[in-house]
């Protein structure tokens, strides 16, 4: 999971975003690769390229419900001069044993089914009479229902070129090809393939398993009443399922209070289930900031390379995180601020991103790109520190939504881009050209 320790600077050193970033990335290493059955898989990245052992599909077969002829007994026919066939039975798929068509027969013939020997290509039921004798019909009676219909005659009423409607053998993947490459992403799609070429499991990096607990006193469950004081613990259900969204398998605890014994020893209780473990809240410079004094110096008494480095970044909101590994399997802990904002958006820019890397993907990254600033005035930021404001985005402009407040959630829910004002910038004028990361 982690191989290195997280750097460490000056207590007054005020580190800046790309900074702290590429320490979390540095230190996170993807997860081990395993062997999981196709469901169990889905969701995880593949780490080898895989082959097809068997074309699809295996066999030249039916695209239509129809007859299997040949053409030469079909040319010409019209519906005043039909050509008139001898139905020789039917071919089903999954059918082992397969009829012989010869000259002036018909195989019934189903959707999947293998074209029989001496057939060349398939007429569509409608076309014909169905072996009704009483013009064109819309299809075939189930042959629970008349089992006579796989004998007698047929009519058909249209001529049929060579290999029409009829699915070729290996024009889908032909044995031998890449069905999948190393870093694939499996998706339903990725899964009905693996299935269709015959493989049972695939070898992947599994999906992370994060653990996210939420710290404070005055923190009540949704559903509960609340007392003075008091307020909802909002933080832990939006980063669980935030990590979710990025592809992992995630944890909620409920709300730590501020005893700082309490949060260790919750900590240690979760580390068995835990390859990433994300706080949120207690990691300012208050008297009951709970997460930085219960772990601070946690490194002194694990393995050597442990460590929580709480450090302040030249960002807003999320100014103070923290950063490190604890348990002997050097877990990786990415300490969050309290605030909703804050939190939210550290986890945009940097635990999504660590998710990202233990699953084994190349790009960890949210996808960024330029966009007109739409707004009724000026934004204001402050100097030296890099501004993520929430913002909609639609057709290559930006609006602000809501105000640059790090409580502010209802504006949150209704954002689906960050607009970045960079930390050299302190007023952006409407119509001015911004980057902006796209969270949809």
């Amino acid at each position: 999971m982690s191989n290195a320790a997280p750097r460490t600077a000056g207590q007054d050193h005020l580190w800046s975003v790309d900074e702290h970033l590429e320490d979390i990335l540095a230190t996170v290493r993807p997860l081990e690769p395993i062997e999981l059955q196709l469901l169990d898989a889905q969701g995880c990245v593949l780490v080898e390229d895989v082959t097809v052992p068997v074309s699809l599909p295996p066999f030249d077969n039916s695209s239509m419900d129809g007859y299997a002829v040949r053409v030469a007994d079909v040319a010409g026919a019209s519906e005043e001069f039909p050509a008139v066939l001898d139905v020789v039975g039917d071919v089903a798929a999954g059918q082992a044993e397969l009829l012989h068509v010869g000259p002036g027969q018909a195989a019934r013939i189903m959707t999947g089914a293998p074209l029989p020997p001496g057939a060349e290509t398939v007429v569509p039921v409608e076309w014909t009479d169905g072996g009704l004798g009483e013009g064109p019909v819309t299809g075939m009676r189930a042959r629970a229902l008349a089992p006579e219909g796989a004998e007698g005659h047929v009519h058909v009423y249209r001529s049929a070129e060579a290999r029409a409607h009829v699915r070729a053998k290996g024009s889908d993947v032909k044995a031998g090809d890449r069905a999948l490459e190393a870093g694939t992403v499996l998706g339903p799609p990725q899964i009905a393939l693996l299935a269709a070429i015959g493989r049972g499991t695939v070898r992947v990096r599994p999906r992370p398993r994060v653990v996210v607990m939420s710290t404070g006193s005055e923190l009540v469950q949704p559903d509960e009443d609340l007392g003075s004081g008091q307020i909802y613990d909002s933080n832990s259900f939006a980063l669980t399922a935030a990590a979710r969204d990025a592809g992992a398998i995630a944890y909620r605890v409920g709300a730590v209070a501020d005893d700082a014994e309490t949060l260790r020893d919750t900590i240690e209780d979760q580390l068995v289930r835990a390859d990433l473990m994300v706080t949120t809240g207690g990691v300012s410079v208050g008297a009951y900031d709970v997460v930085k004094e219960a772990l601070s110096h946690v490194g002194d008494e694990d393995e050597a390379g442990s460590g929580i480095d709480f450090r302040k970044l030249a960002m807003q909101p999320g100014k103070p995180q923290g950063f490190g590994s604890i348990g002997p399997d050097h877990t990786p802990l990415l300490a969050l601020p309290g605030n909703p904002v804050s939190s939210y958006v550290s986890f945009e820019l940097f635990v999504r991103p660590a998710i990202r890397t233990l699953m084994g993907l190349d790009d960890v990254h949210r996808p960024r790109t330029r966009a007109k600033l739409t707004a009724d005035k000026a934004l204001t930021s402050p100097k030296g520190r890099r501004q993520f404001l929430r913002g909609t985005y639609a057709d290559g402009a930006v609006t602000p939504v809501g105000g640059a407040g790090s409580h502010l959630v209802a504006a949150l829910a209704h954002a689906d881009a960050l607009i970045v004002v960079p930390e050299d910038v302190e007023s952006v004028a409407p119509g001015t050209e911004v980057e902006v990361v796209l969270l949809g």
